[in-house]
Protein backbone atom coordinates (compact mmCIF):
# COMPACT_ATOMS: atom_id res chain seq x y z
CA UNK A 1 0.00 0.00 0.00
CA UNK A 2 1.03 3.67 -0.59
CA UNK A 3 0.35 6.65 1.59
CA UNK A 4 -0.21 9.85 -0.09
CA UNK A 5 -0.36 13.01 1.35
CA UNK A 6 -0.24 16.80 0.75
CA UNK A 7 1.40 19.62 2.91
CA UNK A 8 2.43 23.07 2.50
CA UNK A 9 5.73 24.18 0.92
CA UNK A 10 6.36 27.57 1.15
CA UNK A 11 5.25 30.77 -1.21
CA UNK A 12 6.90 31.62 -4.29
CA UNK A 13 8.44 34.83 -4.28
CA UNK A 14 6.47 37.97 -5.61
CA UNK A 15 8.43 38.35 -8.60
CA UNK A 16 8.53 35.13 -9.49
CA UNK A 17 4.47 35.37 -9.75
CA UNK A 18 3.66 34.53 -6.28
CA UNK A 19 1.64 31.54 -5.71
CA UNK A 20 1.63 28.21 -3.58
CA UNK A 21 3.91 25.59 -3.53
CA UNK A 22 2.54 22.26 -2.05
CA UNK A 23 5.15 18.73 -1.14
CA UNK A 24 3.12 15.66 -2.02
CA UNK A 25 4.63 12.64 0.64
CA UNK A 26 4.57 9.02 -1.25
CA UNK A 27 5.03 6.58 1.22
CA UNK A 28 5.38 2.55 0.76
CA UNK A 29 7.02 0.42 3.07
CA UNK A 30 10.65 0.43 1.54
CA UNK A 31 10.29 4.11 -0.48
CA UNK A 32 9.21 7.83 0.85
CA UNK A 33 9.56 10.69 -2.11
CA UNK A 34 8.58 14.27 -1.55
CA UNK A 35 7.33 15.88 -4.39
CA UNK A 36 6.73 19.82 -5.31
CA UNK A 37 4.62 21.72 -7.40
CA UNK A 38 6.99 23.38 -8.50
CA UNK A 39 8.64 21.72 -11.43
CA UNK A 40 7.32 18.49 -10.55
CA UNK A 41 10.47 18.64 -8.65
CA UNK A 42 11.76 15.13 -6.39
CA UNK A 43 13.10 16.79 -3.47
CA UNK A 44 13.33 13.67 -0.97
CA UNK A 45 13.97 10.06 -1.73
CA UNK A 46 14.46 7.85 1.02
CA UNK A 47 15.65 4.28 1.03
CA UNK A 48 16.22 1.44 2.94
CA UNK A 49 20.00 -0.04 3.07
CA UNK A 50 20.70 -3.45 3.69
CA UNK A 51 20.27 -2.93 7.93
CA UNK A 52 17.11 -1.40 6.88
CA UNK A 53 18.24 1.93 7.82
CA UNK A 54 16.47 4.69 5.56
CA UNK A 55 18.67 7.76 3.80
CA UNK A 56 17.62 9.89 1.72
CA UNK A 57 19.42 9.35 -1.68
CA UNK A 58 18.73 12.39 -3.75
CA UNK A 59 20.34 16.07 -3.91
CA UNK A 60 18.20 18.99 -3.28
CA UNK A 61 17.31 22.37 -0.27
CA UNK A 62 14.89 21.71 2.58
CA UNK A 63 13.31 24.80 1.95
CA UNK A 64 11.71 26.27 -1.08
CA UNK A 65 14.30 29.47 -0.67
CA UNK A 66 16.83 27.66 -2.31
CA UNK A 67 14.73 26.02 -5.20
CA UNK A 68 13.74 29.74 -6.37
CA UNK A 69 17.16 30.69 -6.84
CA UNK A 70 19.74 29.38 -9.72
CA UNK A 71 20.39 25.78 -8.99
CA UNK A 72 21.61 22.79 -11.73
CA UNK A 73 18.10 21.57 -11.91
CA UNK A 74 18.23 19.24 -8.61
CA UNK A 75 15.06 17.12 -8.78
CA UNK A 76 12.81 19.09 -11.87
CA UNK A 77 11.43 17.78 -14.60
CA UNK A 78 12.80 19.66 -17.26
CA UNK A 79 11.52 20.33 -20.77
CA UNK A 80 9.68 20.99 -23.39
CA UNK A 81 13.14 19.54 -24.71
CA UNK A 82 15.29 18.25 -22.22
CA UNK A 83 19.10 18.10 -22.93
CA UNK A 84 21.21 20.76 -25.00
CA UNK A 85 19.69 22.53 -28.58
CA UNK A 86 22.45 23.62 -31.04
CA UNK A 87 22.50 27.34 -31.29
CA UNK A 88 19.02 27.46 -29.83
CA UNK A 89 17.47 27.22 -33.50
CA UNK A 90 15.78 24.73 -35.36
CA UNK A 91 13.56 24.81 -38.51
CA UNK A 92 9.72 23.37 -38.86
CA UNK A 93 7.94 23.51 -41.52
CA UNK A 94 10.17 25.98 -43.28
CA UNK A 95 9.91 28.35 -40.43
CA UNK A 96 13.19 28.85 -37.99
CA UNK A 97 12.32 28.96 -34.59
CA UNK A 98 15.38 30.71 -32.06
CA UNK A 99 14.90 29.79 -28.63
CA UNK A 100 17.23 31.64 -25.06
CA UNK A 101 20.78 30.56 -25.36
CA UNK A 102 20.95 29.41 -21.44
CA UNK A 103 24.41 27.46 -22.04
CA UNK A 104 27.08 29.24 -24.09
CA UNK A 105 25.54 29.08 -27.56
CA UNK A 106 23.28 26.49 -26.93
CA UNK A 107 20.11 26.29 -25.19
CA UNK A 108 19.73 23.74 -22.49
CA UNK A 109 16.56 22.02 -20.79
CA UNK A 110 13.95 23.86 -22.30
CA UNK A 111 15.60 28.01 -21.78
CA UNK A 112 15.25 30.84 -19.62
CA UNK A 113 12.00 29.70 -17.36
CA UNK A 114 11.59 26.13 -18.68
CA UNK A 115 9.47 23.73 -16.89
CA UNK A 116 11.04 22.87 -13.91
CA UNK A 117 10.46 26.68 -12.59
CA UNK A 118 6.81 27.14 -12.85
CA UNK A 119 3.74 26.30 -11.01
CA UNK A 120 2.01 22.92 -11.74
CA UNK A 121 -1.56 21.69 -10.82
CA UNK A 122 -1.84 18.88 -8.57
CA UNK A 123 -4.09 15.92 -8.51
CA UNK A 124 -3.71 13.43 -5.85
CA UNK A 125 -4.14 9.86 -6.77
CA UNK A 126 -4.34 6.77 -4.70
CA UNK A 127 -0.41 5.73 -5.39
CA UNK A 128 0.47 8.87 -6.10
CA UNK A 129 -0.14 12.79 -7.59
CA UNK A 130 -0.63 13.80 -11.58
CA UNK A 131 0.85 17.35 -12.36
CA UNK A 132 -0.52 19.22 -14.81
CA UNK A 133 -0.01 21.93 -16.99
CA UNK A 134 -0.35 24.03 -20.24
CA UNK A 135 2.31 25.76 -22.05
CA UNK A 136 0.92 28.33 -24.18
CA UNK A 137 2.26 28.86 -27.81
CA UNK A 138 5.71 30.58 -27.82
CA UNK A 139 6.58 30.02 -24.54
CA UNK A 140 10.77 29.95 -24.57
CA UNK A 141 10.42 30.53 -28.39
CA UNK A 142 8.48 26.96 -29.11
CA UNK A 143 5.70 26.35 -31.07
CA UNK A 144 1.92 25.50 -30.37
CA UNK A 145 -0.01 25.48 -26.86
CA UNK A 146 1.25 22.61 -25.13
CA UNK A 147 -0.74 20.30 -22.85
CA UNK A 148 1.73 18.08 -20.17
CA UNK A 149 0.55 15.48 -17.64
CA UNK A 150 3.28 14.38 -15.42
CA UNK A 151 2.50 11.79 -12.79
CA UNK A 152 4.28 9.84 -10.20
CA UNK A 153 3.29 6.43 -8.83
CA UNK A 154 5.30 4.63 -6.20
CA UNK A 155 4.08 0.88 -5.50
CA UNK A 156 6.54 -0.77 -3.00
CA UNK A 157 10.28 -0.52 -4.20
CA UNK A 158 9.18 0.56 -7.91
CA UNK A 159 8.69 4.68 -8.59
CA UNK A 160 7.04 5.26 -11.89
CA UNK A 161 7.17 8.58 -13.57
CA UNK A 162 4.78 8.88 -16.64
CA UNK A 163 5.09 11.73 -18.96
CA UNK A 164 2.11 12.99 -21.44
CA UNK A 165 1.78 15.63 -23.94
CA UNK A 166 -0.57 16.85 -26.40
CA UNK A 167 -0.27 20.26 -28.94
CA UNK A 168 -1.67 22.39 -30.85
CA UNK A 169 1.23 23.00 -33.52
CA UNK A 170 4.17 20.38 -34.32
CA UNK A 171 6.58 21.01 -32.10
CA UNK A 172 9.88 19.05 -30.39
CA UNK A 173 9.28 17.53 -27.16
CA UNK A 174 12.02 15.55 -24.90
CA UNK A 175 10.72 15.55 -20.97
CA UNK A 176 12.58 13.92 -17.76
CA UNK A 177 13.39 14.02 -14.85
CA UNK A 178 16.50 15.60 -13.49
CA UNK A 179 17.19 13.86 -9.98
CA UNK A 180 20.70 13.61 -8.64
CA UNK A 181 21.46 10.61 -6.84
CA UNK A 182 24.01 9.26 -4.16
CA UNK A 183 23.14 6.25 -3.19
CA UNK A 184 25.39 6.31 0.17
CA UNK A 185 23.27 9.16 1.01
CA UNK A 186 22.55 13.01 -0.02
CA UNK A 187 25.97 14.73 1.09
CA UNK A 188 28.16 11.85 0.78
CA UNK A 189 31.25 13.47 -0.87
CA UNK A 190 31.36 11.77 -3.87
CA UNK A 191 29.63 8.72 -5.96
CA UNK A 192 33.54 6.99 -6.72
CA UNK A 193 32.57 3.68 -5.02
CA UNK A 194 29.40 3.33 -6.75
CA UNK A 195 28.95 0.85 -9.42
CA UNK A 196 27.11 1.35 -12.89
CA UNK A 197 26.28 -0.79 -15.77
CA UNK A 198 24.45 0.87 -18.91
CA UNK A 199 22.64 -1.64 -21.72
CA UNK A 200 23.76 0.77 -24.48
CA UNK A 201 26.40 -0.30 -27.51
CA UNK A 202 26.96 3.49 -28.85
CA UNK A 203 27.19 6.75 -27.25
CA UNK A 204 26.91 9.98 -28.78
CA UNK A 205 30.28 11.97 -29.11
CA UNK A 206 30.24 15.99 -28.63
CA UNK A 207 31.62 18.39 -29.26
CA UNK A 208 33.09 20.86 -27.17
CA UNK A 209 29.79 22.66 -26.39
CA UNK A 210 28.42 18.93 -25.38
CA UNK A 211 26.81 19.36 -29.07
CA UNK A 212 26.16 15.83 -30.59
CA UNK A 213 28.81 15.40 -33.94
CA UNK A 214 26.13 13.43 -35.26
CA UNK A 215 28.50 10.10 -35.11
CA UNK A 216 26.98 7.36 -33.54
CA UNK A 217 30.09 6.21 -32.10
CA UNK A 218 30.51 2.43 -30.52
CA UNK A 219 31.07 1.97 -27.23
CA UNK A 220 33.50 -0.86 -27.64
CA UNK A 221 36.71 -0.71 -26.25
CA UNK A 222 36.33 2.83 -24.72
CA UNK A 223 35.93 4.33 -21.65
CA UNK A 224 31.79 4.57 -22.25
CA UNK A 225 31.66 0.88 -22.31
CA UNK A 226 29.72 0.44 -19.06
CA UNK A 227 27.81 -3.06 -20.42
CA UNK A 228 29.22 -4.40 -17.07
CA UNK A 229 29.31 -2.93 -14.13
CA UNK A 230 32.37 -0.79 -12.85
CA UNK A 231 33.25 0.78 -9.99
CA UNK A 232 33.07 4.57 -11.17
CA UNK A 233 35.99 6.34 -9.63
CA UNK A 234 38.43 3.44 -10.92
CA UNK A 235 36.48 4.01 -14.27
CA UNK A 236 37.22 7.25 -14.56
CA UNK A 237 40.59 6.92 -13.25
CA UNK A 238 42.02 4.22 -16.14
CA UNK A 239 40.58 6.04 -18.86
CA UNK A 240 41.19 9.55 -17.80
CA UNK A 241 38.32 10.71 -18.07
CA UNK A 242 36.83 14.33 -15.93
CA UNK A 243 33.37 12.56 -15.78
CA UNK A 244 30.26 11.70 -17.88
CA UNK A 245 27.82 14.11 -19.31
CA UNK A 246 27.05 11.74 -22.28
CA UNK A 247 23.45 10.33 -23.91
CA UNK A 248 24.03 6.44 -24.48
CA UNK A 249 21.96 5.22 -27.45
CA UNK A 250 19.33 2.75 -25.86
CA UNK A 251 17.30 -0.29 -27.83
CA UNK A 252 14.50 1.27 -29.61
CA UNK A 253 11.67 -0.94 -28.46
CA UNK A 254 8.08 -0.20 -27.46
CA UNK A 255 8.32 -1.72 -23.84
CA UNK A 256 9.99 -0.99 -21.29
CA UNK A 257 13.02 -2.63 -20.56
CA UNK A 258 16.46 -2.32 -17.85
CA UNK A 259 18.79 0.64 -19.20
CA UNK A 260 20.50 0.85 -16.38
CA UNK A 261 21.89 0.02 -13.17
CA UNK A 262 23.62 1.50 -10.15
CA UNK A 263 25.04 -0.54 -7.04
CA UNK A 264 26.63 1.09 -3.89
CA UNK A 265 28.39 -1.89 -2.02
CA UNK A 266 28.79 -0.15 1.12
CA UNK A 267 25.10 0.19 1.86
CA UNK A 268 23.72 -2.87 -0.32
CA UNK A 269 21.76 -0.10 -2.05
CA UNK A 270 20.82 -0.70 -5.67
CA UNK A 271 18.93 1.25 -8.62
CA UNK A 272 17.66 0.54 -11.55
CA UNK A 273 16.43 2.17 -14.31
CA UNK A 274 13.98 1.29 -16.63
CA UNK A 275 12.14 3.43 -19.77
CA UNK A 276 10.61 3.31 -23.02
CA UNK A 277 12.49 6.10 -24.27
CA UNK A 278 15.73 5.51 -26.62
CA UNK A 279 18.49 7.45 -24.87
CA UNK A 280 19.48 8.10 -21.35
CA UNK A 281 22.18 10.62 -20.37
CA UNK A 282 24.47 9.73 -17.79
CA UNK A 283 26.01 12.95 -15.59
CA UNK A 284 28.35 12.54 -13.11
CA UNK A 285 27.92 16.30 -11.21
CA UNK A 286 31.03 17.33 -12.99
CA UNK A 287 29.75 20.98 -12.82
CA UNK A 288 28.69 21.12 -8.92
CA UNK A 289 31.34 23.21 -7.07
CA UNK A 290 30.59 23.02 -3.61
CA UNK A 291 28.91 26.67 -3.95
CA UNK A 292 25.74 25.50 -3.27
CA UNK A 293 24.55 24.71 0.27
CA UNK A 294 21.80 21.62 0.25
CA UNK A 295 20.17 20.18 2.85
CA UNK A 296 21.42 20.16 6.21
CA UNK A 297 23.55 22.88 5.10
CA UNK A 298 26.04 20.42 3.21
CA UNK A 299 27.91 21.14 0.20
CA UNK A 300 27.93 19.66 -2.38
CA UNK A 301 31.27 18.91 -4.73
CA UNK A 302 32.09 17.41 -8.51
CA UNK A 303 31.08 13.91 -8.75
CA UNK A 304 29.13 14.38 -5.47
CA UNK A 305 25.85 12.67 -7.57
CA UNK A 306 25.15 11.00 -10.89
CA UNK A 307 21.89 11.36 -12.76
CA UNK A 308 20.52 9.28 -15.54
CA UNK A 309 17.65 10.97 -17.33
CA UNK A 310 15.45 8.71 -19.82
CA UNK A 311 15.02 10.80 -22.72
CA UNK A 312 14.99 11.83 -26.74
CA UNK A 313 18.57 11.94 -28.15
CA UNK A 314 20.24 15.13 -27.25
CA UNK A 315 19.64 18.44 -30.68
CA UNK A 316 17.63 15.52 -32.00
CA UNK A 317 15.40 18.28 -33.98
CA UNK A 318 18.29 18.99 -35.76
CA UNK A 319 19.62 15.84 -36.66
CA UNK A 320 17.17 13.88 -39.05
CA UNK A 321 19.26 10.71 -38.20
CA UNK A 322 18.34 10.53 -34.63
CA UNK A 323 14.93 9.49 -33.29
CA UNK A 324 12.17 11.68 -34.05
CA UNK A 325 11.75 14.25 -31.86
CA UNK A 326 8.66 15.91 -32.86
CA UNK A 327 5.03 15.87 -32.06
CA UNK A 328 2.50 16.89 -34.18
CA UNK A 329 -1.57 17.87 -33.19
CA UNK A 330 -3.89 15.07 -32.83
CA UNK A 331 -0.78 12.70 -31.72
CA UNK A 332 0.43 12.07 -28.03
CA UNK A 333 4.01 11.90 -26.25
CA UNK A 334 3.24 9.10 -23.38
CA UNK A 335 6.65 7.75 -22.08
CA UNK A 336 7.45 6.29 -18.94
CA UNK A 337 10.45 5.94 -16.71
CA UNK A 338 10.53 3.23 -13.86
CA UNK A 339 12.93 3.83 -10.87
CA UNK A 340 13.50 0.56 -8.76
CA UNK A 341 15.45 0.66 -5.55
CA UNK A 342 16.41 -2.51 -3.98
CA UNK A 343 19.54 -3.69 -1.52
CA UNK A 344 21.96 -6.59 -2.78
Amino acid sequence: MTAVRREAFGRMPAEQGGGEVEKFVLESDSVKVEILSLGCIIAALETKDRDGKFSDVVLGFDTLEGYTKKHPFFGAVVGRVANRIAKGRFTLDGKEYQLFLNNGPNSLHGGAKGFDKVLWSPQVLPDGVCFFRLSPDGEEGYPGDLKVWVTYTLSGRQLAINYRAQTSKTTPISLTNHAYFNLAGQGSPDVYDHEISIEADSYLPVDDTKIPTGEVATVQGTGFDLRQPVELGKHLQKFHLDGFDHNFCLQEVQSPHLVARVRHPPTGRTMEAHTTQPGIQFYTGNNLDGSLKGKGGITYPKHSAFCLETQNWPDAVNKPHFPNVLLHPGEEYNSTTWLVFNTA
